[in-house]
């Protein structure tokens, strides 16, 4: 049996029997609630590694449950709601849930989004700790301010290099137009047109092919994600 605590938060028993059944096909422990009182006296009391959250509950919003565990702990939320409007996925997300799955899913998408939660929890570190970041090709050297792509140095503007680092800091981690906004221009604004340019600019040179992207993915209308090459195959 998988070492790994997964807490699912869910109140409909055909969607609950789908994630049982996915979870116990890789051995992983999990604990299944059905209410947000439930929840927050859950993570309080087993400390679980990874939670799956739907926001509809019967007794409160699931992005005050967010907001109540973000209080205090850094657990990784993957929200799995029928709740497809962008608005529903920003407020989600900007509470500090790690990523976002709508109902109906793919169970091999929620079991990767699940590997790359619990990298995060594994690896006990944030990229941008570490002297150097490497995913893929992309190679961010931080103590020296340079990137390579498949070891060859290129140059980024100061406002790319500053979005490409909050990216890489995030890995895995869907981060919506406001916070990017908020982090590398210390702004809070809807407009994201200048992102859009500064992304499109970064995937050019980053990306092996900037029409397909593989490494800097877009959530259109909610925001970006560096994907984790390895855990996304």
């Amino acid at each position: 049996m998988n070492d790994v605590m997964i807490l699912v938060v869910e109140d409909d028993p055909s969607i609950q029997r789908l994630i049982a059944v996915a979870l116990e096909t890789q051995n992983y422990r999990y604990q299944m609630v059905s209410t947000g009182k439930m929840a927050v006296q859950d993570v309080l009391s087993h400390r679980p590694d990874l939670i799956i959250l739907d926001l509809g509950l019967p007794d409160m919003e699931g992005v005050a449950i967010i907001e109540s565990v973000r209080g205090w702990s850094s657990v990784p939320i993957i929200v799995v709601s029928a709740r497809s409007d962008d608005k529903d996925k920003i407020r989600a997300l900007d509470a500090g849930a790690d990523d976002y799955l709508t109902k109906p899913f793919s169970v091999d998408e929620l079991l990767a989004r699940i590997r790359v939660g619990l990298r995060r929890v594994k690896s006990g570190l944030n990229p941008q700790e570490d002297p150097v970041y490497v995913n893929g090709r992309l190679k961010i050297d931080y103590a020296a301010n340079l990137v390579y792509v498949a070891d060859k140095k290129i140059h980024l503007t100061p406002i790319e290099y500053k979005l490409l680092c909050l990216l890489a800091k995030h890995t895995g981690k869907v981060l919506t137009y406001h916070f990017i906004l908020k982090e590398v221009w210390g702004i809070y604004d809807n407009d994201s047109s200048a992102l859009r340019v500064f992304m499109t600019t970064l995937r050019k040179k980053i990306e092996a092919d900037p029409a397909n992207p593989t490494v800097l993915q877009t959530h259109v209308g909610v925001g970006y994600r560096m994907v984790n090459v390895h855990e996304e195959k």
